[in-house]
């Protein structure tokens, strides 16, 4: 089953709302065999529209919208999708009814805009939405199918979850299976890890494909297979992932397809070991994507953002004479945010991170993009150096990613 996803709203080309919704569907349709050929934006023009489904059927057999089923004006999909179809809008007493029992849930009121609402396309299968007001619509044609759903995150993927990747799945054409392991490698350069894995990629199977997906400090290598049955496919991935494990060796940080953040707190739990963040330059970033993972309490107390020398010092307890002696982005001075932030949340790990973010304040001995990092388990602390010399916010980015790094090299090494 080969899928196209379009995506539909002026606010997406314009860079007011940013489209995470085709990303989290083509991983779902990816875990059933149904493959993303393409994505497409397109605005709330109905010549657009229809040219972006024409075009999509000449590659897909399924299309997969979102956007544009809102109950005000410039909604235009449903309509649009009437005239694709040569059908019109009928009233749907089961829509309306469904509206009424979800607005008195929410103790609003129905009116005009809501009420439109309840006209769909008559020749469209409606399913309801549980979490919002505009229905789904699943249309089928000619062997093809296309379905057009809300393009608020929480309504797609309730309905994709709950209706349209089990109905897919009923329609699937093949016995297609695609199987991922995905590994997260350090120590290389991305250029520097596709020539040391020549020989590995040049004998792969031809149903197996390797791709790199590098990020700061970290590549993410994910293979892909291919086939029509299920176990042999997975066999023969399984073998090419034992192959890649012993080329690497202990350059592979972690063999699943983990965030960062993830992997530091499996390394926390496993140990039975608490954590805590000492920040300047970063401002409490490096805890913020921490405690985005969900159950990091178990293991993260909390963070101190030390934004000022006044903070470092009466908070942490860093030496007056050193601030003056090495100034604040300095080695001294991130070991002691280390200490300091231990003693006060009493943990056996903390980061901590010094730095100079931008666009000022850099000097010809300190640019901006100069930070220190530490990084402290227990009786082992060490500190690195980085010369990122980039915008404010990709400095505080590749702050926090190498503190992370830091600390789970403590782990690894």
């Amino acid at each position: 089953m080969n899928v196209e996803i379009i995506t539909i709203g002026d606010e997406l080309l314009i860079g007011q709302v940013v489209d995470t919704n085709s990303a989290w569907m083509a991983k779902e349709l990816n875990a059933i065999g149904a493959e993303v050929l393409h994505i497409t934006t397109v605005r709330d023009r109905k010549d657009e529209m229809i040219e972006a489904f024409n075009e999509a059927f000449t590659r897909v057999n399924v299309v997969l919208v979102t956007g544009g089923l809102g109950p005000t004006k410039d909604d235009i999909t449903k309509q649009t999708l009437c005239d694709y179809f040569g059908t019109e809008l009928v009233f749907s007493q089961e829509v309306y009814a469904h509206l009424e029992n979800l607005l008195q849930r929410r103790g609003l009121q129905m009116n005009e805009s809501n009420r439109a609402q309840a006209l769909v396309p008559e020749s469209c299968t409606v399913i309801q939405n549980a979490v919002g007001t505009a229905p789904i619509m699943w249309f089928e044609h000619d062997g093809r199918i296309l379905v057009s759903m809300p393009g608020v995150p929480s309504e797609m993927k309730q309905v994709m979850t709950s209706d349209i990747i089990p109905r897919l799945s009923s329609f699937k054409q093949d016995a297609a299976v695609i199987v991922h392991h995905t590994c997260l490698v350090r120590n290389f350069a991305e250029s520097v890890l596709s020539e040391f894995l020549d020989d590995f990629e040049r004998n792969m199977p031809e149903d197996i494909k390797l791709a790199y997906l590098p990020t700061p400090g970290l590549i993410r290598l994910r293979l892909t297979a291919r086939g029509t049955d299920e176990e042999k496919t997975k066999r023969n991935l399984d073998g090419q992932v034992k192959k890649l494990c012993g080329l690497l060796g202990n350059n592979i940080l972690c063999n699943e397809d983990l965030s960062l953040t993830q992997i530091v707190g499996k390394f926390l739990k496993e140990r039975g070991w608490m954590l805590s963040t000492a920040e300047s330059c970063t401002g409490g970033n490096i805890a913020h994507q921490i405690t985005k993972v969900p159950g990091s309490s178990a293991y993260f107390k909390g963070s101190v953002v030390a934004y000022s020398n006044e903070v470092k010092e009466n908070v942490l307890g860093v030496s007056a004479a050193d601030l003056t002696a090495f100034g604040a982005v300095s080695d001294p001075v991130v070991r002691q945010m280390c200490d300091g932030v231990c003693r006060l949340m009493n943990t056996e790990c903390s980061v901590a991170v010094s730095g100079i973010a931008g666009p000022d304040g850099g000097t010809p001995d300190k640019p901006v993009g100069t930070v220190w990092i530490a990084a402290k388990c227990g009786d082992k602390i060490q500190t690195q150096l980085c010369s990122f010399a980039s915008r404010r916010e990709n400095n505080i980015a590749r702050a926090t990613q190498a503190a992370l790094l830091l600390l789970v090299s403590l782990f690894v090494d």
